[in-house]
């Protein structure tokens, strides 16, 4: 009783009577490169008092609460810093708290991950994109960011199985060659044509447009993301073929 009545007269006078935990949001940014699935990861600083000096770790920080109207915000804010874009898909991966963490105090982070087209010129000094091989990245990461990793990635693989995620990964125009290579980069698995195809293609997610691709071979039909187009789910799974 004594702990609500002073946990009510702090609120009452706008004064807080106990510890914060220390409060970031964590940013998972995957592109294709290389024909690869990549992430984006940063350089620590080497401060003094800074945890894990020159590790790699996410891109992230503490939230503003100037800045950040709410967590989103701040995902997207910490994407656009280190990338200089923004990303056509953002969602929230979930929350990881301890009071191990982090070696400054309790500490509690929030993550998302982002899908954006790679581009290497945009990229802050401190940033690099590093392949994801056989589902997992070699490095170690700081903190528990390799544990936030592993956990967006099978998020990841999980909904491309029945969703349009990466169409968000395509160039401004594209093949369904194209799109479907991607599909097959994350899956890390092929997919046989003719389905995908007609799967695609009657989720009225993508449009032609009045050009071809010429090649080698024959022209190729060229397409583009509808615009303003959300994430289309798909009544099944992708299949692996038999």
């Amino acid at each position: 009783m004594a702990g609500e009545v002073r946990a009510q007269g702090a609120v009452k006078s706008g004064q807080l009577d106990f510890p914060r935990p220390l409060t970031t949001v964590d940013v998972v940014i995957f592109s294709i490169l290389d024909d690869k699935l990549q992430v984006l990861l940063v350089q620590r600083p080497a401060g003094e008092g800074e945890p894990f000096p020159l590790s790699l770790a996410l891109p992230g920080g503490f939230v503003d609460i100037a800045r950040d109207r709410d967590l989103a915000a701040c995902a997207a804010r910490k994407l656009k810093e280190k990338t200089g874009v923004t990303s056509p898909y953002l969602e929230q991966l979930g929350s990881w708290g301890s009071a191990s963490r982090d070696p400054r105090g309790w500490s509690a982070t929030h993550a998302y991950f982002a899908l954006i087209l790679a581009d290497a010129s945009t990229l802050t000094s401190d940033a690099r994109w590093l392949p994801i091989r056989d589902g997992k990245l070699r490095e170690k990461l700081a903190f528990d960011h390799g544990e936030i990793l592993a956990s967006a990635i099978q998020r990841l693989r999980n909904k491309v199985e029945y969703t349009s995620l990466p169409a968000y990964l395509m160039p401004a125009e594209f093949t369904l060659p194209d799109l479907q290579r991607v599909y097959e980069i994350v899956l890390d698995r092929p997919l046989e044509k003719s389905a995908f195809r007609t799967r695609i293609l009657s989720a009225d997610m993508i449009e032609p447009v009045a050009k071809m691709r010429r090649g080698p071979n024959r022209p190729a039909q060229l397409y583009r993301l509808k615009k303003n187009s959300e994430p289309v789910y798909f009544v099944r799974t992708f299949n692996p073929p038999e």
